[in-house]
């Protein structure tokens, strides 16, 4: 008997280009930190150089520092092949933890939404043709959505495209819960299906690769999202399945 397949997505990347918003909320955020960032929305050649530098965000509040980074001149270069050190650095340079950075910048994301919502809806737009790909999926299976996003900015979105996903299927950075851990979660609520993972994120892959618990998991490698190319080779090398938006639109 054919195994049940459940879909695990990851969000941002995915099904959702939030590479502007994340951006913007950002250099937002960053600007209560350093007054000498001028305008209340980064210029136009800084969020250019912010969607290339976006494969290295793994969370969220890390777009703060990264627009920092880009503001004070570094070289795209540079913050690709040295962000951990970088990060540190500039981190120290705001006097502030993880922790708050995370705060900062989900409360600087509430109020984009309270003084703007159409605005920041609009800054957030799914990859065309994934709305009509989930409602396929509502209809022949049961899907999650994984991520480091806060959950109610997911359920912002998905609401403001009319996908009805129940709370309890969210889960993000709210849950203080990394995705290797949400997966084996999943996997012992559905002992009896087959789990396919979406991710855009070569490294999060990695490190499934890397945990015995997870084998049973089909991994995919959405090269449409939020990658290099260097990235898209090293996949290629890799035991997962690199799919293209069409393939993911059409997989039954």
């Amino acid at each position: 008997m054919q195994r049940t397949v459940i879909y695990a997505l990851d969000f941002d990347g995915v099904i959702c280009d939030s590479a502007v918003e994340t951006g913007i909320t950002g250099w937002k955020a960053a600007r209560q930190l350093w007054h000498d960032m001028p305008s209340a929305f980064p210029p136009e050649e800084l969020l250019d150089r912010f969607r290339l530098a976006r494969p290295i965000i793994e969370t969220g509040f890390e777009a703060i520092l990264v627009m920092r980074m880009l503001f004070q001149g570094d070289e795209l270069a540079s913050i690709l092949e040295n962000f951990p050190k970088k990060k540190q650095l500039v981190l120290q340079q705001s006097n502030r933890d993880e922790a708050s950075l995370k705060q900062l910048f989900g409360e600087t994301r509430d109020g984009w939404i309270d003084a703007a919502l159409s605005e920041w809806v609009a800054m957030n737009p799914l990859f065309p043709g994934v709305a009509e790909k989930l409602s396929v999926l509502d209809q022949q299976c049961v899907w999650y959505i994984v991520t480091t996003k806060q959950e109610r900015f997911v359920s912002r979105i998905l609401e403001a495209n009319r996908i009805v996903l129940p709370a309890e299927r969210i889960y993000g950075l709210d849950r203080n819960m990394n995705k290797q851990l949400v997966l084996q979660q999943l996997q012992e609520k559905h002992p009896e299906a087959t789990l396919y993972f979406v991710e855009d994120r070569l490294p999060t892959l990695q490190n499934f690769l890397a945990n015995d618990a997870l084998q049973a998991i089909r991994l995919f490698f959405a090269d449409w999202g939020y990658n290099t190319e260097q990235d898209k080779r090293h996949a290629a090398q890799l035991p997962v399945e690199v799919i293209d938006l069409d393939a993911f639109l059409t997989a039954r």
